[in-house]
Order: C-alpha cells, then sequence, then structure tokens
C-alpha cells in the first residue's frame, strides 16, 4: 500500500495554486484612470466624464511586471508623466517599475534597500521632490526618484533618514498635502488630529494639528485609508481619510485647518484600495470592482450631495471576479495608489494590514482581479485521492 508521504505529495501534486494577484490603479497627468495587473493585462479608462459607458482601451505592454508582489501600490508622478510601481514582483521586491504614460512603455529600476524592510512600510510619494518618503519599524526613510519616467543603469537607494517618534506598535496612516505628511490615529494625541513630517526640513513638527469638523466633532481616531486630490498647478491642498468601516469619507484641508465630510464608499471593504485625481475619489475594491465619487474642491454643496458609482468601462473589459482577496486571504492589498497618497505592507510575507494603498497576499502571476483564479475545488482533488488511496488497500 502507499506509504503516507507518498500519498501526501499525490495530494499536494493534484491541488491546483491558488493565485492571489494585485491590481493597483492610477492616473496619468491628463487625469485618465489607469488600470494595471486586471487579468494580465493593463487598462485606459479615459477621463472622467467617460468612465460609466464604453470598455477600456487595452494599454498591455512589454516589459511589465508580473503583478505576483505582496501588495502592489503605485504613485503618480505628476511632473513627469509616469507611474511608479512598488511591490509588483515577488522576485525583486525592491525594485521600483515604471511606466511612462505618455511612451506607454515599461522599465524597472534597481534599488538597494539597505535596512528598509520592503515587507513592512508605509510610504508616500511627494510630488515636488518626486520622493519616497516611508516609515518602517519606526525608522523614516526616503527614495529619490529624481526626474525618471524611465530606468537609469544606477540602483538607488533607501536612505534611513531620522528616527519617527511613535509607540513601536504604531501602525502609519499616511496622508500627503502640501509637501508635508500627515500621520493620523497617532497613540495619545486627540481625535482629528495629526502628528506632521515635514518634508523640506526632515523634521517632525513639535505639536500636533488639529483638523476638526465644523459642527465641533472630529476624525476618529481608528485605521483606514487615504488618498490625496491632485491640483491643476502646484501641491495637493486636501487628502481624503476612508475608515476601514467605510461609514463616511473624510476630507481634511490642511490650509483652512478643517475637515469635511461625503459619502463613504459603497462597497465597505478594509482591503481596498484608493486613487484621486483633482475631481473624483476611486475605489478599487477586493474583487477587482471599481468605483467613485465625483469631488469638487471647495463646493461643499455638491460634495456633499455626490453619491458612488461603478466604473463600468473597466468592468466591462475585466469583470470583477465574484470571489475576490477579501476575508481570510486579504491582508495584502493595495491603499491609496494614484495620488501620491499612502501604501501600507506589513508581515514577513508582505501583507498590508487593511491598506496599499491591502488586499491578498499575492503568490503567483496575474489573476482574476486578486481573485482565486484556478477554479478547481480542494475538497473534490482532495476526495479524488483518498478514494484512490482506499481502492488500493
Amino acid at each position: 500500500m502507499f506509504s503516507l508521504p507518498t500519498l501526501v505529495s499525490l495530494l499536494l501534486l493534484a491541488v491546483p495554486n491558488a493565485v492571489l494577484a494585485t491590481p493597483c490603479v492610477s492616473f496619468d497627468a491628463d487625469f485618465n484612470l489607469l488600470a494595471f495587473g486586471f487579468d494580465g493585462k493593463d487598462w485606459n479608462a479615459g477621463q472622467q466624464d467617460s468612465w460609466t459607458s464604453g470598455s477600456a482601451t487595452d494599454i498591455t505592454a512589454s516589459g511589465r511586471p508580473p503583478f505576483d508582489g505582496n501588495s502592489t501600490t503605485c504613485y503618480l508622478a505628476q511632473f513627469f508623466n509616469a507611474v511608479y510601481f512598488i511591490n509588483a514582483d515577488k522576485a525583486n521586491p525592491s525594485n521600483v517599475h515604471i511606466y511612462d504614460a505618455g511612451a506607454k512603455s515599461w522599465s524597472t529600476q534597481s534599488v538597494n534597500a539597505g535596512t528598509f524592510d520592503v515587507f513592512d512600510f508605509d510610504t508616500i510619494l511627494d510630488h515636488d521632490t518626486n520622493v519616497f518618503y516611508a516609515v518602517s519599524h519606526n525608522e523614516v526613510f526616503f527614495l529619490d526618484m529624481g526626474n525618471l519616467k524611465t530606468a537609469n543603469a544606477t540602483a538607488l537607494n533607501w536612505n534611513d533618514a531620522l528616527a519617527a517618534p511613535f509607540p513601536a506598535d504604531y501602525k502609519p496612516i499616511m496622508g500627503l498635502a502640501q509637501n508635508h505628511v500627515h500621520f493620523l490615529n497617532v497613540p495619545d494625541i486627540p481625535a482629528g488630529s495629526a502628528d506632521i513630517f515635514v518634508i523640506h526640513f526632515s523634521l517632525f513638527q513639535p505639536a500636533p494639528q488639529a483638523y476638526p469638523l465644523s459642527d465641533g466633532s472630529a476624525i476618529p481616531n481608528t485605521h483606514g485609508l487615504t488618498a490625496s486630490f491632485f491640483q491643476s498647478e502646484g501641491v495637493q491642498q486636501e487628502f481624503a481619510f476612508i475608515p476601514d468601516d467605510g461609514s463616511l469619507t473624510y476630507v481634511i484641508n490642511v490650509e483652512t485647518n478643517t475637515t469635511k465630510t461625503i459619502a463613504g464608499p459603497t462597497t465597505k471593504d478594509a482591503n481596498a484600495q484608493y486613487a484621486a485625481s483633482i475631481t473624483a475619489l476611486v475605489q478599487l475594491d477586493s474583487t477587482g470592482a471599481l468605483s467613485f465619487i465625483p469631488y469638487k474642491q471647495g463646493d461643499d454643496s455638491a460634495n456633499g450631495a455626490a453619491t458612488w458609482s461603478a466604473i463600468s468601462k473597466v468592468a466591462a473589459v475585466a469583470p470583477p471576479a465574484s470571489s475576490g482577496a477579501s476575508g481570510s486571504s486579504a491582508s495584502a492589498g493595495a491603499s491609496g495608489t494614484a495620488s501620491g497618497s499612502a501604501s501600507k505592507a506589513t508581515g514577513s510575507a508582505g501583507s498590508k494590514s487593511g491598506t496599499a494603498t491591502g488586499a491578498a497576499a499575492a503568490t503567483g502571476t496575474d489573476g482574476a482581479n486578486g481573485a482565486l483564479t484556478n477554479a478547481v475545488s480542494f475538497g473534490a482533488v482532495a476526495g479524488a485521492v483518498m478514494a484512490l488511496f482506499a481502492a488500493l488497500q
């Protein structure tokens, strides 16, 4: 009869690999919505007024990453019309992949991680300096992308700048506006306030800044995701904060030091990711479904009445998966991507804790928009092998 190791070997060989992809959404400099890593393809959904009809354009090109990394995140470098990708290749997790949106071409930038933990960090891409600022193991790191829209032959470096003044167990939530990084949900500071890192001086402000709502209430101290709204010119002045429960969307204005609320996303998904343009906030949920809410900066009436709508233009060519990277599998997706907002990666396997900015840790090539790509039932395979084993006894 079969030995136990032989039976186990047969069972393992018969079981299909569960492949989880980590797609990502961003914009180009003209604010066409770009969707990457959907069923092995990349798509251009055009500008906001066309998102609810027609079909997206296939922009898949050679040289793209496999999108099999642990929690792929992406960031628009507005000045250069380029999109940068972190953790898009599990075989080379420290590499940064670059999509030149003007040329529609890909290149791969080699990066030396040094002491930076590519599986445990939170980061933003600063608008003016084109530098990534990240917190990993309570240290502030930076990665200077220069003016790159095509990779060069010289490796870049993650550099350790200074220690972050947070408790060791703090999970950073980073919102970018006015060349400042705003840290939310910091222990021991009042709800609705942020600790602030000043990028141009590479220092933390000595006291937190409050961002109250007009009724005197405050953003709750809770985990969530961020995305920064671009401007047609200049740096971002506002960023959105979406709590994990999706109950509301909070928009923080760092010019007025105030907060407004707009509707929370229809899909309540702590493992979603978000991207913002000038006039919209986009959600990519764990199944690969895309939706958006229009936003007009400074128009409280229009924003208060705005509702979320599906982006059918991408769904027409890359339908959301029937079972996505949600539930127990969904610990490593992406948050806040294309708007210079924060991405979060945690865990030795690179799984994200509720952000990028996460859904499930990817272990293979592009799959059904973050869903299991192989529909063969483990139970059915196991049953067949066990039946064979019984017959041979």
